[in-house]
C-alpha cells in the first residue's frame, strides 16, 4: 500500500479503502461509483474555480507549436512512409493498463479515467495492440504466416511527468511507427525493421528541416556488452551511403530504455548546434509475443517528437 493510501484511510477512518476499491468492487460498479463521485464534485464547482484551474493546471494548457506547422510536418511524414505502412487514427483513450501491463511502464505515468480506461500516453503501445489484433487474424487464416503488419499514426499523448524539466511537456504530439511480423532467424526481421524505421525518420527530418541539419544515429546492442557490428555494417549500411552527413555510431553507455526494449534500440539527435536535440527513439520489444502468447512474434517500434521537430524548423 502506498503512503498516500495509508494517509487517506487514516484521515477518513475507513481502513482498507484502497483494497476495497481495487479488489472487492467489480469494474462496472466501481465505474458507476466514480461517475457519481465526479458528478457531485462537478455540481459543486463555481465558474471562477473552473477558470482558475484552466490557468493553473499545466495538463490543460495549449500546445506550444503553431498547429499549421504541425500539420505541415504530418503531411511531410505521411508522404514519406515506406511502402506497406497503413496510417491509422487512434482514439484518445485506450484500455486501462495499456502501458503498465505490456510495456512495464509505471501506471503513475498515465492519466486514468473512469470506465477502466486511460488517456493515451504512448501511441506505440496502442499501435502494438492493433498490430496484435491484425497478426492474430493473419495467423488464424494461415498458421505460421510471416505477413507483416505495418502501422503509422500521429497522435497527441498525455504524460503526467512530475518533473521540473521544462522540455518534458505534459502533452505533445508523436509520429509513431510499428512493424509486426514473425521471426526469420539471425535477427533478420529486426535488422530490416530498424533500417526501415531509421531510414524513414532521416528522410522525413531531412525533407522537413533542410539539408543543413546534421543528425546522429546512435544504436545500442542490448543483447551484448560488445555491440555486434552487423547492426551498422549490415542493417544500416545502405543508409550510411545514402545519408553521408549523418553520423552512425554505437552507444553502449545508454541506460534509458533498458528493460523496455530488448535486443536493440536507437536514438536520433539533431547535432548541428552545441546542444544536441533528441528527436526520435525506437527499438525492438516483446509486446506482441506477450499479447499473442507466441515466442515467434516480433515487433519493432519507434516515435519522433513532432513538437521538437517543429521547434527546429525556424531555429
Amino acid at each position: 500500500m502506498s503512503d498516500i493510501s495509508k494517509r487517506i484511510e487514516q484521515k477518513i477512518g475507513v481502513p482498507n479503502l484502497a483494497e476495497i476499491l481495487a479488489e472487492r468492487i467489480g469494474a462496472a460498479d466501481l465505474n458507476s461509483l466514480l461517475l457519481d463521485v465526479y458528478r457531485r464534485r462537478a455540481e459543486r464547482r463555481a465558474s471562477a474555480t473552473l477558470l482558475s484551474e484552466y490557468v493553473e493546471n499545466r495538463f490543460v494548457h495549449l500546445g506550444q507549436n503553431d498547429p499549421r506547422r504541425l500539420l505541415e510536418w504530418d503531411r511531410t511524414a505521411f508522404s514519406l512512409l515506406p511502402e506497406g505502412y497503413v496510417p491509422v487514427e487512434l482514439s484518445p483513450l485506450c484500455p486501462l493498463g495499456t502501458n503498465s501491463v505490456v510495456a512495464t511502464v509505471s501506471q503513475n505515468k498515465t492519466v486514468v479515467t473512469t470506465r477502466s480506461l486511460e488517456v493515451v500516453s504512448d501511441a506505440t503501445n496502442v499501435l502494438a495492440l492493433e498490430c496484435a489484433v491484425r497478426r492474430r487474424a493473419l495467423l488464424k487464416a494461415a498458421p505460421g504466416s510471416a505477413e507483416m503488419v505495418r502501422l503509422a499514426a500521429t497522435h497527441r499523448v498525455m504524460r503526467p511527468q512530475f518533473v521540473t524539466n521544462p522540455r518534458l511537456l505534459p502533452h505533445f504530439r508523436l509520429f509513431s511507427l510499428c512493424s509486426a511480423g514473425r521471426d526469420k532467424g539471425a535477427n533478420s526481421f529486426l535488422e530490416a525493421a530498424m533500417a526501415e524505421h531509421v531510414g524513414f525518420h532521416l528522410r522525413a527530418l531531412t525533407t522537413f528541416l533542410g539539408k543543413n541539419s546534421v543528425f546522429r544515429v546512435a544504436v545500442t546492442d542490448l543483447a551484448s556488452e560488445i555491440p555486434s557490428e552487423g547492426w551498422l555494417s549490415v542493417a544500416l549500411a545502405p543508409l550510411r551511403e545514402q545519408f553521408d552527413r549523418v553520423e552512425f555510431c554505437f552507444d553502449q553507455s545508454r541506460t534509458t530504455g533498458r528493460g523496455y526494449y530488448d535486443t536493440v534500440c536507437f536514438k536520433i539527435h539533431e547535432v548541428s548546434s552545441d546542444t544536441p536535440v533528441e528527436l526520435a527513439d525506437g527499438g525492438s520489444v516483446d509486446w506482441t509475443q506477450k499479447l499473442l502468447s507466441n515466442a515467434k512474434e516480433r515487433l519493432f517500434i519507434s516515435g519522433i517528437g513532432s513538437e521538437r521537430v517543429c521547434a527546429l524548423r525556424h531555429r
